[in-house]
């Protein structure tokens, strides 16, 4: 059967239109979704509301001891995440390149990448909380945080650092640098920016996980004071809200003060890497 029966000018005239409408429908999306949930939410975000403290069980009161247990958790949670996910990713780009080691490694993260959040949350109940006996805190929500956040930056440090020209390499190790002076020099500067987006995505996922710390985090009200309180970051707090019928105004109202950390997080990356990469590039 012959298909020929378009021309390829108009073919790719359709395509063309095919991918604008995709780009903007997706655009839309993401309008409709922020815009609905920060028009219900705006009316209740105030002074009070985002530095008071929850009275009646977040019927009434702020939540900031929901912030800054997000903080807490995804702060720990980074900081373990960081270094073993740009840490795997160096090995595997730089050392290991395409051995066995380097396969079990990608094909683990692969693996936890896509394990349903809500059982990283019983096994952080199972060996965090119970085995090691850390208890509902900061700390176990954080090592299970982090536990899913090494996938998302292993996996975009990884490309970042294997993009890196093979010049920079050369030019490097040619002046007489050994190998570990062209990585910390060379090559991790130039594939900052990259690794940087790694990280911020993983702290984005780590801050808007609830089924994950749910049952490590426990879900305390109060200010957490060290790492081994409990504490509930801001998607436990939406979740009780919304599902147990709390508050729905509190509700959205968390969600945009959610929403707004994220879209500032985001919006605070592309800024300085752009910056970077124009340093970077002498522009």
């Amino acid at each position: 059967m012959n298909f020929n029966f378009i021309s390829a000018k108009s073919a790719q005239k359709i395509m063309n239109y095919v991918f604008i409408f995709s780009g903007v429908l997706t655009l839309a999306i993401l309008i409709i979704i922020l815009g609905y949930i920060i028009m219900n939410g705006i009316h209740v975000l105030s002074p009070e509301f985002i530095f008071g403290e929850v009275i009646d069980s977040g019927r009434a009161g702020g939540i900031f001891p929901m912030i800054v247990s997000s903080l807490y958790v995804t702060f720990i949670s980074t900081l373990i995440a960081t270094p073993l996910g740009v840490g795997a990713a160096i090995y595997i780009s730089e050392y290991s390149k395409n051995g066995t080691i380097s396969r079990i490694i990608r094909f683990g993260a692969e693996t936890i990448a896509s394990i349903p959040s809500i059982v990283f949350g019983l096994f952080g109940l199972s060996f965090f909380v119970v085995f090691l006996g850390l208890g509902w805190s900061i700390l176990s929500g954080g090592l299970v945080l982090a536990i899913m956040a090494i996938p998302t930056i292993f996996q975009i440090a990884e490309v970042s650092i294997s993009s890196v020209p093979d010049t920079y390499k050369e030019a490097s190790l040619g002046l007489g640098a050994t190998k570990w002076q062209t990585i910390y020099k060379v090559i991790l500067p130039a594939a900052l920016p990259g690794i940087i987006t790694g990280i911020i995505f993983g702290m984005t996922r780590a801050i808007s996980e609830a089924a994950a710390v749910m049952y490590a985090v426990g879900s305390a009200t109060s200010i957490p004071v060290s790492m081994f309180d409990p504490g509930r970051p801001l998607p436990l707090h939406l979740y009780v809200l919304a599902t147990e019928g709390v508050s729905m105004p509190n509700a959205y109202g968390t969600a945009a003060v959610l929403v707004i950390i994220v879209l500032v997080m985001t919006f605070l990356t592309h800024y300085f890497t752009t910056k970077y990469q124009k340093k970077m590039t002498g522009n």
